[in-house]
């Protein structure tokens, strides 16, 4: 999954976190050698040092300081902010889990806050840029649609469910995918049932996605081989109703002229 997709919105909301500095007087930043973060040091230099490492793109080291301003400084309103660019800096650094559990903290201490939209959104990020190719178990990808899903139920309105909806569209083909390649698996072994199960379960849950026009034919090619023809018309049927031009469809007619040519 492509990070870059996302990354213009991640550093819009760390832009909009780090933009009180100046008008909160935390000027001078914290110079701090990689064990800055067991330092006892004020919150303003604490937090600059943060920043600092998170914009020259020393994401774990700035996910680490952020960490620590929050440890050392609970009670700052810094600590608050801190949480967010903890998670924010995680990801960066494709530290999921860790990225995940500093949202969710945020989140169970700030439910109602201005930026909880962003928390979620982090949160389905994360399982989104886990997603592996469809050879493997898929319950990351399960938990991605849950997570993207429930930005959109929150937020509706904002920009996050926006890029939400395009992402829950990917993983939704990609979970099409999956089913079709347990389907194919099943066909080449003559497993001609199990193998229309998992094309039904496609035209039926992902019915827009790309792979619904192959899942039709395949459905066509299972029902003729179980000897239904009836269902096999009714299938290619449907496939030529509502993807007419497609070579899918051009196969299944070529196929039921060739073995149920009267059903």
């Amino acid at each position: 999954m492509q990070k870059k997709l996302i990354a213009p919105l991640a550093l819009g909301m760390s832009a909009l976190l780090l933009s009180g500095c100046s008008s909160l007087g935390l000027g001078g930043g914290g110079s701090g050698g990689p064990d800055t973060r067991y330092v006892a040091r004020d919150v303003n230099t604490l937090y600059m040092a943060a920043k600092e490492k998170l914009d020259k793109g020393q994401y774990q080291i700035a996910a680490a300081l952020f960490d620590e301003v929050e440890r050392q400084h609970p009670y700052s309103p810094w600590a608050r902010r801190a949480q967010l660019m903890s998670a924010f800096s995680y990801y960066m650094a494709q530290k999921y889990n860790e990225s995940t559990s500093s949202a969710r903290r945020f989140l169970s201490i700030h439910p109602g806050n201005k930026d909880a939209p962003y928390a979620y959104y982090l949160i389905a990020l994360n399982y989104y840029e886990q997603i592996s190719d469809v050879t493997r178990d898929q319950k990351i990808t399960e938990q991605a649609l849950s997570a993207l899903g429930e930005v959109q139920r929150r937020y509706p309105n904002t920009r996050y469910a926006a890029d939400a909806g395009l992402k829950i569209d990917l993983v939704r083909d990609h979970l099409a995918g999956k089913e079709m390649e347990i389907g194919r698996f099943y066909q080449r072994r003559a497993l001609w049932l199990a193998a229309s199960l998992r094309f039904k379960e496609v035209v039926q849950k992902y019915e827009t996605t790309t792979h619904s026009p192959e899942a039709l034919y395949r459905l066509t090619e299972s029902y003729l081989a179980m000897g239904i023809p009836e269902e096999a018309k009714r299938s290619a049927a449907v496939l030529g109703a509502n993807y007419p031009g497609s070579k899918w469809y051009q196969r299944a007619y070529d196929l039921m002229q060739k073995h149920a040519p009267g059903a």
